[in-house]
């Protein structure tokens, strides 16, 4: 790989050089037109003498210009080479042309959404204007106050974080945070660091006895910490000095804030992204070996092996029979066959006819009777709940596959099939 990231960082390099010397060509050229108007409207006589001036001067920037973009093409070119060369597959054999298909809307606000979550407020106001969109001037409104609560905190200023945890206190104890506690913790650990006894007692009695009873442990170690406040740095309580707490109530925040607007703190854009990313190998070596036997992954196209994501890449456990396509309710729950393929309770019937006479598997050539299937529960992993209804599928071919979420059960392997994450607002 360090070939591939030496290129990587030459194209980086040679493209942010190039950007800065093409905005200066650019500033050149209106300054030049400026002056040649100038001239122009000073001595009109010599019109014809402005004009092929200018006109010389443009052209001499533009070839220039023209000029550094060869050489960043050329860049571009060595790199595209390495690339090639590294990976020699052909990742449009796991891919699907009409993914987007009457889905411009969709794919256009969740590029919207990933520019707001991301704080780029400037590029997404821009962006939703070109592309005719309109989203909450609200939501907008809750990501600025989100980034200006971060922006206080990197500068250790914790006093409007602790505002908004005590206004949303109710929502956040509801979710398990223990946001505000760990907000007034790091208040408290300033006192300490600073060395003032007085301040620190007075914040303790002030701030902590709303939580003594969930976080007593914690707060009588900071309470014993005190005994060490003029040598805190060699004592047993070293640990409380470090900047890592920072760094993690940063995160704590945003996830925070995130999960009571419904989102989750990476956005959906970049989840979608990263996991078909990290589908890709998986997809195009079961696509190679199904050409070669000249056979489908299965008659709903759906890939035969488990995509292993990592836990943070785990939202819900949305059931779609894979049969149906059509999500399991509790009217319709997923059931288990002896075989250990998985499909809704509407199909199962469908399939046995509705009758206790033996019918095969859609997946597999094992045979058995609707008594043998047993109703499945699946387990919760992270709900978000203002994604349950509206699915994006980013690189529906890609991504649908690499929602599987297959685990052992009773000894048998199973695929459950469900959306990566949800992009939109239920």
């Amino acid at each position: 790989m360090e070939p591939l990231l030496r290129e990587n960082e030459i194209v980086a390099n040679t493209q942010a050089a190039l950007a800065s010397h093409s905005v200066e060509s650019v500033d050149k050229i209106i300054n030049a037109l400026k002056e040649s108007i100038d001239h122009i409207s000073a001595s009109p006589e010599n019109t014809s003498e402005t004009l092929s001036l200018l006109s010389r001067h443009i052209k001499e920037i533009s070839t220039q210009t023209i000029e550094e973009h060869k050489e960043y093409q050329a860049v571009l070119a060595k790199y595209g080479k390495v690339i090639d060369k590294k990976w020699r597959h052909d990742v449009t054999l796991a891919s699907n042309p009409d993914a987007f298909e009457g889905k411009d809307k969709i794919l256009q606000k969740t590029i919207a959404l990933h520019f707001i979550c991301q704080g780029k407020f400037d590029l997404g106001r821009t962006f939703m204007r070109e592309a005719g969109l309109e989203i909450s001037s609200e939501l907008q409104a809750q990501f600025v106050k989100m980034y200006e609560i971060l922006k206080a905190i990197r500068e250790y200023n914790l006093e409007p974080a602790l505002i908004w945890a005590r206004a949303e206190r109710e929502r956040l104890e509801k979710r398990g945070s223990s946001l505000e506690f760990q907000l007034h913790r790091l208040h408290f650990i300033q006192h300490l660091r600073d060395q003032y006894l007085d301040e620190s007692l007075r914040y303790a009695q002030l701030n902590f006895q709303y939580f003594n009873t969930q976080h007593f442990r914690e707060i009588r170690r900071l309470m014993g910490s005190l005994a060490y406040i003029n040598r805190l740095e060699s004592s047993p309580y070293a640990d409380l000095l470090s900047t890592e707490g920072w760094t993690n109530i940063q995160n704590t925040f945003a996830t925070d804030f995130c999960s009571l607007l419904g989102f989750s703190r990476e956005s959906p854009l970049f989840i979608s992204v990263t996991v078909g990313a990290t589908a890709l190998p998986w997809l195009i070596k079961m696509s190679t070996i199904m050409k070669e036997k000249k056979n489908e992954w299965s008659q709903q196209n759906e890939l035969p092996v488990e995509v292993p994501l990592t836990d943070d890449m785990r939202y819900h456990s949305i059931f779609a029979c894979p049969v149906s396509k059509e999500q399991a309710t509790e009217e319709n729950p997923p059931m288990m066959m002896p075989c250990g393929h998985v499909i809704c309770k509407e199909s199962l019937n469908k399939l046995s006819k509705g009758q206790s006479s033996r019918f095969k598997c859609p997946y597999c050539p094992n045979e058995s009777i609707p008594t043998q299937a047993m109703r499945t529960e699946l387990k919760e992993v992270k709900i978000f709940d203002n994604y349950k209804s509206n699915c994006l599928r980013i690189f529906w071919f890609c991504i649908s596959v690499s929602c599987v979420e297959a685990y052992k059960m009773q000894n048998i392997q199973h695929g459950y099939n469900g959306c990566t994450v949800c992009l939109l607002d239920g």
